[in-house]
């Protein structure tokens, strides 16, 4: 059976041109019938209300394609706000030059489905037309808590450094572009880029990591492009690369600065051109892949370097998602340690259930170095080797030296200690400001000022009881 769908394009650029070779496009794929209407981008208005709910109403389009030029990029804003109020499950996919993150962020958080930038290619605009239309069509067959488990459920934190990062997450997930996500090593990079798949309309198909650096370099390209028989002297048969394997889900490049200047002169054609070719194939072969990438050092250094080229950089950095260090999120540090803690007693059949105040002081302390990875570490140790319900502080093996640097003055030590000692107390009492201000023997209005002048989220001390409760 084929599939059918109505498309509205609305072109607020007809001088540009790309609104009739997207409507030629469009019109000539079996199974779209189009149509295309200039459309001034005039701001929130009564009048432009009642003529898109009038032209929807007569279209009745299952997706809309707004054109439009750079500077007409801010009152697309405003057309976004209108189709919302229209019809609310409505996608729209804006096309333009390609502009700055900003600029996509502020269109995707307005409502945006995807962007499009030039050149425009059939082979990469159709799939992603006919997943928006399939995932509208379907209202999310996905299991909502199966989404949940693989996406940002995983990703916690209440720092403000921790949530603007992951709140960009949904926001990236729901276009199709290429990402590049850098952080330290630790900090979770492929979470993330497992939540950017699983929250998407790629999430039934396979999500494939790839770590780069731990490829020899000879096998690199065999491994993402596969080999036809006889290509080499092993190869007795064909071989699938992982390219392949990711066909209609996303693909993973961890650590992506580890590629040989020969595999990312292949991996910017298939970006560009969604083509690939198999070792020992004479035929260039296409497939439908998003690609996320990652890496732990400064890529622009790289660049300069030499070590990465320019093209392929630009061509990965469409959307930019930087992961803050553990050490810049302190306050997650007891929610993050009592999760993991919560995992492993069960995974250990422990019955440690909660850290002591010294335990809880000497990990906010802590520098981490290795970030999340190496506090999940260092917890999952202390659970196997504890026999009570408490993890002591002795019971952590933290190793010395990588602890906070000392104040320069005797204010920032004593600003320190008061910080320190009022988190100390908060820990211990589960968030609760009354209780806290008791123990320190402080009326509850001057301790609460006193939360207020180092700016600590009690919030995040009050988590870490749903998360437990949500760990078992």
């Amino acid at each position: 059976m084929t599939k059918q769908a109505q498309i509205l394009l609305l072109d607020s650029d007809p001088a540009g041109g790309l609104g009739s070779l997207l409507f030629r496009m469009l019109a000539a794929t079996p199974g779209l019938a189009t149509q295309i209407q200039p459309w001034a981008l005039t701001g929130e208005s009564a009048p432009a209300n009642q003529a898109l709910a009038s032209l929807v109403r007569q279209c009745c389009p299952s997706v809309v394609f707004l054109v439009s030029s750079r500077q007409l990029l801010k009152p697309c804003r405003s057309l976004l706000q209108l189709l919302k109020k229209v019809q609310a499950a409505l996608p729209l996919i804006v096309v333009t030059e390609a502009g700055e993150p900003d600029e996509i962020f502020a269109l995707l958080e307005f409502g945006a489905a995807d962007f499009i930038t030039p050149p425009l290619k059939a082979y990469d605009i159709l799939p992603r037309l006919w997943r928006l239309i399939e995932q509208t069509g379907q209202r999310e067959t996905l299991v909502p808590a199966l989404k949940e488990k693989l996406g940002l459920q995983q990703l916690i934190g209440e720092s403000e450094a921790f949530r603007a990062a992951v709140k960009k997450i949904p926001l990236i997930a729901r276009c199709d572009a290429s990402v590049l996500i850098s952080g330290e090593t630790g900090t979770g990079k492929e979470l993330c880029a497992r939540a950017i798949h699983y929250l998407s309309p790629r999430a039934p198909r396979p999500f494939v990591p790839v770590n780069c650096g731990a490829m020899p370099v000879e096998l690199v390209e065999n491994e993402l492009f596969g080999h036809e028989r006889g290509a080499f002297t092993d190869a007795s048969t064909t071989q699938p690369g992982l390219i392949h394997e990711a066909d209609g889900g996303s693909l993973f490049l961890d650590e992506v600065d580890g590629l040989p200047a020969a595999a990312q002169v292949k991996l910017l054609r298939f970006l560009q051109d969604k083509e690939y070719r198999p070792l020992g194939s004479a035929k260039a072969r296409t497939t439908d892949v998003r690609v996320i990438a990652a890496a732990n050092i400064d890529l622009e250094a790289a660049v300069r370097a030499g070590r990465l080229r320019q093209d392929f950089y630009y061509r990965l950095n469409v959307i930019p998602l930087l992961l803050p260090p553990l050490r810049d999120r302190r306050p997650d540090i007891p929610l993050l340690a009592r999760h993991f803690l919560a995992r492993y007693a069960e995974e250990f059949n422990k019955p440690a259930t909660d850290f002591s105040a010294d335990a809880l002081r000497q990990l906010t302390l802590h520098d981490w170095p290795g970030n999340v990875r190496e506090l999940e570490h260092l917890v999952a140790r202390a659970v196997a080797l504890s026999e009570g319900e408490v993890i002591e502080g002795q019971d952590l093996s933290l190793p010395p030296g990588a602890r906070v640097a000392c104040p320069a003055s005797f204010r920032e030590a004593k600003a320190r200690f008061e910080r320190v000692y009022i988190e100390d107390l908060l820990l211990t009492h589960r968030g609760n400001i009354t209780q806290a201000a008791q123990a320190a023997h402080k009326n509850r209005r001057a301790f609460w000022e006193l939360i207020r002048k180092h700016q600590i989220n009690v919030g995040s001390f009050k988590a870490d009881i749903k998360l437990r409760s949500t760990a078992k």
